[in-house]
């Protein structure tokens, strides 16, 4: 379109400048490459006419020609693999144009007034982020990494829009939010710029071929160039990034400030709903399927508590750009099992050990299972440890073993390197079971490609598991239920209201052998301490 190369020239020249010094880095290494290729050629020419006769040439001349062969064999080897290599895709939903056309007409819209190529497909990402994503490389096509009209020689960018944004925000909002993200195919659409990106990628592609057995020696190189132009396709990038901002200045500008408030308010709500309420469903090989929903309430949720986030309820009676897709549920079961791979290292697909709840049945098929199981892996250490059994598995044989006058808190630390020791080997044993289990199996993704979390302590643990078990006492003998909050996950309800003071007695006990502050608040809620607790 007319508007491709003003936008590089007008709005960032640095972009362009940047990307010719990347491919300058090309151009020397292929130099060095024919060098020798050069210089054999010379010394068979001079040999030819003469102009070499004599010892020591025709030695010189052999060496310099094998020297020149190895050379040749060995970047021509390294060229076919940085061209053929497939680069990184970052995996998302596809969102085909009959799944939302309404979306499509809007960026169509957006390319249209910023006077750039529209994007050629729109994917979704669980996440709080919106890129543009190149899927023209032939390795995507051999190995149906991509297809259609995205896969095709010189075809637009992929726009990949986070899915929360989708339920969060209102849809004038998400045009704004995205305008700048699809300013961003003019710069893409120029040929050096191009050029560039694709060396880069093909170098990034290259290091990784590098990491397999026996070809080693492709990484160093690639490695070395890519640090020889990291520094101008870095800066080529921000060029890009900021000839893309200047073209979008004139499309809802105003809107866009405010948008990018909630932004900010929904990553902070997606980050809690993942670590809080999502992890623990991951961890009971469950996954919620219907996330993108439930960010919804999670931030009506903060707004309620948070007085900076007051007001923002307000913009709910607005049209969410969920409506924006023809089957809103579809996609977010779909982008929730996706964040389950991406974040937990879940199966790609569902099966029996890995299978979707909704929100309704969290508290009792989450919740409820999650202490449960807690709290038989608690009273299995505790029998590993040949602690005294009472009647049952009950919190009294617990605080009873807990407890510590000293303070010395051994007791705590062996329980606790057991319970680490326990569900070390529990995941362990789930992810071998999951690998060789057919049609769900984990592969590549048993381990997460985002962790949200650090292994936990193994005081950590205990304090978890103990907090379980007085959960399940409560459930069991109790005015006491399993519930959820969309900020904090699983959390004990008595009388249909939160007890958010349980954790701090759980901690003395855990960390000081005093079971007293919790002994006092079990006798408040009538929690029996020595009726044995029903596990899973």
């Amino acid at each position: 379109m007319s508007g491709t190369g003003s936008i590089v020239e007008g709005g960032a020249p640095s972009a362009r400048s940047r990307a010719l010094a990347v491919l300058r880095v090309r151009s020397r290494a292929l130099a060095l490459g024919v060098l020798p290729a050069a210089l054999a050629v010379v010394l068979l020419s001079a040999r030819m006419t003469g102009r070499l006769a004599g010892d020591p040439w025709p030695v010189v001349t052999l060496v310099v020609c094998v020297v020149a062969v190895l050379v040749l064999l060995v970047g021509g080897v390294f060229a076919a693999v940085v061209l053929r290599a497939s680069p990184a895709v970052t995996p998302t939903v596809p969102l085909p144009e009959s799944a939302a056309p309404d979306l499509y007409r809007m960026v169509r819209d957006l390319a249209d007034r910023m006077d750039v190529p529209a994007p050629s497909a729109i994917a979704l990402t669980p996440d709080c982020d919106s890129w543009l994503e190149d899927r023209t490389h032939a390795a995507h096509r051999r190995s149906g990494i991509s297809g259609g009209r995205e896969a095709e020689p010189g075809a637009a960018p992929v726009l990949v829009i986070g899915s929360p944004f989708l339920w969060w925000m209102r849809v004038a909002e998400l045009r704004a939010v995205l305008a700048p993200v699809v300013a961003g195919t003019g710069p893409s659409a120029h040929p050096d710029i191009a050029d560039a990106r694709g060396f880069v990628r093909g170098l990034d592609a290259a290091v990784d071929v590098g990491s397999r057995p026996g070809l080693g020696w492709i990484g160093r190189p690639a490695r070395l160039l890519l640090r020889l132009c990291q520094t101008d396709a870095a800066e080529m990038e921000r060029g890009v990034a900021a000839a893309a901002s200047d073209r979008a200045q004139g499309v809802d500008y105003g809107l866009r400030i405010v948008a990018q408030e909630q932004v900010g308010l929904a990553y902070a709500g997606w980050d809690r709903l993942l670590t809080r309420v999502a992890l623990p469903a991951w961890r009971m090989g469950r996954w919620p399927a219907h996330l993108d929903a439930g960010v919804v309430s999670a931030l009506t949720e903060l707004s309620r508590r948070d007085r900076l986030a007051e007001g923002f309820t307000s913009r709910l009676g607005e049209r969410p750009a969920c409506d924006l897709l023809e089957r809103p549920g579809v996609i977010d079961e779909a982008a929730s099992l996706l964040a389950a791979r991406l974040f937990h290292g879940g199966p790609a697909e569902a099966g029996p050990d890995w299978s979707p709840v909704d929100w309704a049945a969290y508290p009792e098929e989450v919740v409820d299972r999650k202490w449960r199981a807690e709290a038989a892996r608690l009273h299995a250490a505790l029998d590993a440890l040949a602690v005294p059994a009472g009647p049952g598995p009950t919190l009294d044989r617990v605080l009873g073993h807990l407890t510590d006058a000293a303070g010395e808190g051994a007791a705590a630390e062996a329980l606790a390197g057991r319970l680490s020791g326990d569900l070390a080997r529990e995941e362990r044993a789930t992810g071998a079971g999951a690998a060789s289990g057919g049609g769900a199996a984990r592969g590549a993704d048993a381990v997460p490609l985002f962790p949200l979390q650090p292994p936990r302590s193994g005081r950590d643990l205990l304090a978890d598991h103990v907090t379980a078990l007085v959960c399940a006492a409560a459930v069991d003998s109790a005015d006491a239920a399993p519930g959820l909050d969309w900020l904090d996950g699983p959390v004990l309800l008595v009388a249909g209201e939160r007890r958010a003071d349980l954790a701090p007695r759980v901690l003395t006990l855990v960390e000081d052998g005093d079971p007293e502050p919790l002994r006092d608040w079990l006798a408040e809620l009538g929690v029996r301490p020595e009726k044995p607790v029903r596990l899973v």
